[in-house]
């Protein structure tokens, strides 16, 4: 009998979470059966099936506003996954449920499962104490404190439920064993890195750059914490007061401060030179990265941001596509040196390092082949993958498959899931041509 393993995602649908849909074709992958619980996407429906993947979907919650907005938010994600997971039960089954957070709240469902011999597994994705330090500040009113200390509770909760906690750094990790008093053998740390055999550079679509002589991206989630505002504040910087001309800046993505963002846009001037897409699938993702010239991530040093894994970094190194960035202490962990690093809310700065780049054709090769190389050789998913299936492997006391072999890495010509061109990454002359160029 196959071991069943049930997912819960409640900040982003599934298989758009693109770190969770990788640890889905994981398991399946070892012969598991996976099951996911999460919010609708638009247009998505209550139940499908994907690649062996049973997903069960609910109506998200009304846009959150204020405490009293989360706390709905939190009680009717909670509901409408607990009422769902009796649906799994019945249908599929499971013996291990892995919650992956924000919110803390699902270790209460994992107890009342345990009562039934279900084991919990934790993966987490967030710090969320350090998310509200990086908001608000340190509380000092009543309501702050009171606030702050509920969220470090439902943490602590967390951490004590879970059978095993799966980190996606060293960072977090440290967390979970001193604040979480976590025996180190318990938590494992596995990376968000991209796939690379999926995640290479496509000769995109000429409309993609259109007449601009170079193009700029954000890809990412567009919340308080992100800082995508200085991204606007760059490009105004760039264009307004710097006078470059021929530059267009696309930002992929959605969150709580799209609206927002569009608004600044249209005050600053910049509707004719920023385009927001949206929701960006793997075909877009794919187009727009192999597009640009450089990668922009504006994640200011915070509480959290300084030891969180930015997988837009990554997944620019996997493109091939040199970016710049505030200097976080988990940023400088993925990029290493092929990221240029400015002080972070420096804007003058994060704008020099974006013309540096755009003026240095050079550099802009050496940085993009080099983080290619760093991420495929270093940062891939796969040995991750095998990371997170053991943990899986030791909580249900399955013996673990064994190794197949490891696949090649394909790197020369061929066509992308989406009908692209794969770039040859085997033909250097080509490989930084393209880079160079970033079109056929």
């Amino acid at each position: 009998m196959r071991e069943r393993v049930l997912v819960i995602v409640q900040n982003l649908p599934v298989p758009l979470d693109r770190r969770v849909w990788l640890e889905c074709q994981a398991l399946t992958a070892a012969g598991y059966s996976v099951s996911v619980i999460c919010p609708k996407g638009p247009g998505d429906p209550a139940r499908q099936e994907i690649d062996e993947v049973a997903i069960y979907k609910y109506r998200p919650a009304p846009e959150a506003r204020g405490l009293g907005g989360f706390v709905i938010e939190f009680v009717y994600s909670w509901l409408r996954t607990a009422w769902l997971s009796l649906r799994v039960r019945r249908e599929r089954g499971f013996d291990v449920i892995q919650a992956c957070n924000p919110p803390d709240t699902y270790w209460l469902l994992a107890r009342l499962w345990r009562l039934r011999g279900v084991t919990f597994v934790f993966d987490q994705h967030d710090l969320n104490p350090e998310l509200y330090l990086s908001r608000f500040g340190e509380p000092t009113s009543i309501g702050g404190k009171v606030q702050y200390g509920g969220l470090r509770w439902l943490e602590r909760m967390t951490y004590r439920t879970a059978a095993r906690v799966i980190s996606t750094n060293e960072s977090y990790k440290k967390i979970a064993v001193t604040r979480g008093h976590r025996d180190p053998a318990d938590v494992t740390v596995v990376r968000s890195g991209p796939d690379t055999r999926q995640m290479r550079p496509v000769y995109p679509p000429e409309d993609i750059r259109g007449e601009a002589e170079h193009l700029l991206v954000y890809l990412g989630i567009m919340g308080p914490q992100d800082g995508v505002d200085t991204v606007l504040e760059v490009i105004d910087e760039l264009v307004h007061r710097r006078g470059r001309t021929g530059l267009r800046a696309a930002l992929l993505g959605f969150g709580d401060c799209l609206d927002d963002l569009k608004a600044q846009c249209t005050r600053l001037g910049l509707d004719d030179v920023v385009t927001f897409t949206g929701r960006a699938d793997k075909a877009m993702v794919a187009d727009y990265l192999s597009a640009a010239d450089v990668g922009l991530c504006p994640d200011r040093k915070t509480p959290l941001n300084d030891v969180s894994t930015m997988n837009k970094t990554m997944e620019y190194m996997a493109y091939a596509l040199p970016s710049v960035a505030f200097d976080l202490v988990e940023t400088r962990v993925s990029g290493g040196d092929t990221v240029l690093y400015v002080e972070s809310g420096d804007v003058q700065a994060f704008a020099d390092a974006v013309e540096k780049l755009l003026d240095d054709p050079d550099l802009r090769a050496d940085l993009g082949i080099a983080a290619r190389t760093r991420v495929a050789d270093e940062l891939d998913w796969r040995p991750q993958a095998e990371r997170y299936v053991s943990v899986f492997d030791a909580v249900s006391g399955r013996k673990a498959l064994p190794a197949t072999g490891s696949e090649s890495r394909s790197a020369g010509a061929g066509t992308s899931p989406a009908g692209r061109d794969f770039v040859d990454l085997t033909n250097e002359d080509e490989f930084r041509r393209f880079v160079i160029q970033r079109r056929r």
